[in-house]
């Protein structure tokens, strides 16, 4: 499908690359007219970019090896844990970084290799590290030490060795929302290093024979638009690790400052070049190792939202539309806070745009929201768009990331279709969920 108009730059800046409309005035997408996927697949629906998810890996790991060849890029797969997208960005050299044993059992279902999945998260439990141990994933970040004792004795009990970092908390504060802020020393994630935790964390791993302690982790938070807090944490935790080799003779052969690089949602958001992001990272490891004089260590990075979510936008239909002269114009659609609970969670902001009409006329002030029985089911506050009629194809940019991550099947709501796009095809990466598949798991009051 030829694209035959181009957007304008700052709405081009929020969809997928290449996204333009065509004759029609049709919103077209890796090739394809969103309205014939629509008529296809139904809404709402998630249409994914392949291209713009394989160039966002292409960025990331360009930046890193330019400034520091021994790297590792991993997908963090919380913003969109689908196997196909792990194939994806596994035949573009990254790995996983995984949160959950459901992650990881869809990590090695899609043939992922397991050297290059990292498993993290802060309580996982018996089952999930057992699960861990025995597929042999790459790494294990420890969040706490519970959990270190507790994968020590695991180890220890099967015979094996497993590879560990530690999750440490440098106490940078990233400038994100109170949800998304995880460095802090305010937080229920990692060792931080100012109490003490996370000394304690290194004497304890380098003496379990079940634990071979590799390096440091560390993560700020997501949604992070700047560079700077990178830096100050790549410095507080590199002088840790410095006094962690004096104190116990430790040895750095890894480090990851963790992911969070931000996208634009709207037009305000100015996120940085990925590939700059991560060359800067690579650089101030090499200048921080070399001051303190540090061996070099591996550095991995896990970027998530930054990969999938510029290449996702959700597709809805226009139905009711309620005026309150005075007060504001209500444009319900066929989704809402099922599918994308952002903007209730997080106050998330977004744009919109007409996807089967380039309507011209003149803009009216509305407010998008769902069809669900909550009133803080709104996905858009205020917005102005041409005039939207019932039926007109309303697509929501920049939803790629953490919208399906976090949907539920509340009022008992099949979650959406999604497909995948490139060179004007569409592949099925999840069919929508049926009424039958709600009730799978439930059971009635025998007779």
């Amino acid at each position: 499908m030829e694209v035959s108009e181009r957007l304008p730059a700052a709405l081009a800046a929020l969809l997928p690359l290449g996204a333009g409309r065509n004759a029609a005035g049709h919103l077209v997408i890796g090739g394809c007219d969103c309205v014939e996927l629509a008529r296809e697949y139904g809404t709402p629906l998630y249409v994914y970019d392949e291209g713009t998810i394989r160039a966002r890996c292409r960025d990331y790991v360009r930046g890193l090896q330019a400034a520091y060849p021994d790297g590792l890029v991993l997908f963090a797969a919380k913003a969109l844990g689908a196997p196909m997208v792990f194939q994806i960005v596994a035949q573009e050299g990254l790995g996983l970084d995984v949160v959950s044993g459901g992650e990881l059992y869809a990590a090695t279902r899609a043939g992922i290799p397991l050297e290059r999945v990292y498993f993290h998260g802060n309580n996982k439990s018996v089952a999930e590290l057992e699960q861990a141990l025995a597929v042999g994933v790459g790494r294990i970040v420890v969040d706490n030490l519970y959990e270190l004792q507790l994968l020590a004795e695991l180890a220890h009990r099967r015979g094996v060795r497993q590879p560990v970092l530690l999750r440490v908390g440098p106490g940078v504060e990233a400038h994100t929302h109170e949800y998304r802020k995880t460095g802090i020393l305010d937080s229920k994630f990692s060792l931080p290093i100012s109490t003490g935790d996370a000394e304690q964390g290194v004497r304890a791993a380098l003496a379990a024979p079940g634990l071979e302690l590799l390096g440091l982790h560390a993560h700020i938070g997501s949604q992070i638009l700047e560079l700077e807090p990178y830096v100050e944490t790549i410095r507080i935790v590199l002088t840790f690790a410095a006094e962690m080799q004096a104190r116990y003779g430790f040895q750095l052969r890894e480090f990851s400052p963790g992911g969070g690089w931000g996208i634009a949602y709207t037009e305000a958001d100015d996120p940085p070049a990925y590939d700059e992001a991560a060359a800067l990272v690579g650089g101030t490891v090499r200048a921080e190792t070399a001051r303190l004089g540090l061996p070099a260590p591996r550095i991995t990075l896990e970027p998530g939202r930054s990969i999938v979510g510029q290449a996702g936008v959700a597709l809805y239909t226009v139905g009711a539309i309620k005026h309150i002269p005075g007060v504001r114009r209500y444009v319900a659609v066929d989704g809402g806070m099922a599918d994308n609970i952002r903007p209730a969670l997080y106050g998330a902001v977004y744009r919109a745009l007409l996807a089967n009409r380039a309507d011209s006329g003149p803009l009216e002030r509305v407010t998008i929201v769902g069809k669900y029985c909550e009133s803080g089911d709104v996905l858009i506050r205020e917005i102005d768009l041409p005039a939207l009629r019932p039926g007109d194809l309303l697509a929501l940019p920049a939803s790629g990331a953490y919208n399906l991550a976090m949907a539920s099947n509340y009022n008992l709501a099949p979650k959406p279709a999604v497909v995948l796009v490139a060179d004007g095809k569409a592949r099925l990466m999840r069919r929508r969920q049926t009424f039958d598949d709600l009730l799978r798991e439930e059971y009635l009051l025998e007779s």
